[in-house]
């Protein structure tokens, strides 16, 4: 059974609508770990459009799971993991003006840099995961930057239809992980996961973790956070 991490980023969306003081992502981190979250995500975009420093360091005084940090492979985003310490680093594209990360990270073209990054993260002594999708090049990438995971990108297989496309995105997803725990990565997987999706990928033996949070969140402004929690691990 995979553990399930909760990205609070959208409760930081709602706060920031109104530039104000609530909903607060620190709060619902805790009411998050409260009702059986083993992990809290957070990105911090260079844009700050959701996620402020602030909450970041506020996550890492009071998370008690694991706190693991979405960041763009950037000099400004390494500064401040090897300053905050999370105990994951997630490394995703980001592009300016996405509403939400579009796809996985480009590894394959350029393996020198990420290793050189990945490296610095890791003498920090912070566990390195890359967002990629189910491609047996960024697969086989991944592993020769010296990743500790991978973070596989499912977002086709939720916004396929369902039948034959749904299927063949599923079928890929499986030899994604299959080929990353054979070449000695751990792995996780996420992005549009939800209630009605969810199961099958939970079952993949190779998934050790599942990092979900907009379904989450939409559903916890109908039945509260709490339990919006416990529905969804209810499914693995």
């Amino acid at each position: 059974m995979p553990r399930l991490s909760v990205n609070i980023d959208h409760i930081a969306t709602i706060r920031q609508a109104r530039k104000g003081a609530e909903p607060d992502p620190v709060a619902a981190a805790v009411l998050a770990e409260l009702a059986g979250a083993q992990g809290i995500i957070a990105h911090l975009r260079e844009d700050r459009r959701h996620v402020q420093d602030r909450d970041l360091r506020l996550l890492r005084e009071t998370v008690q799971t694991k706190l693991n940090l979405e960041m763009a492979a950037t000099d400004e985003m390494l500064r401040i993991a090897l300053e905050i310490k999370p105990d994951f680093s997630t490394l995703v594209p980001e592009k300016r003006e996405e509403l939400t990360t579009e796809g996985g990270l480009e590894v394959a073209s350029r393996i020198d840099f990420m290793k050189a990054y990945i490296n610095r993260l890791q003498q920090g002594g912070i566990i390195v995961s890359l967002f990629i999708d189910p491609d047996d090049k960024q697969i086989a990438a991944a592993k020769k930057s010296g990743a500790d995971w991978v973070e596989i990108h499912t977002g086709a297989y939720a916004n396929a239809r369902a039948g034959k496309d749904r299927e063949r995105e599923f079928e890929k997803i499986i030899e994604a992980a299959k080929l990353a725990r054979s070449l000695g990565l751990r792995v996780g997987a996420g992005h549009g996961l939800h209630y009605l999706n969810v199961t099958g990928i939970a079952r993949i033996p190779e998934v050790e973790e599942l990092n979900i949070g907009h379904s989450i969140i939409a559903r916890a402004a109908l039945v509260g956070l709490e339990r919006a929690v416990r529905e969804m691990k209810e499914l693995f």
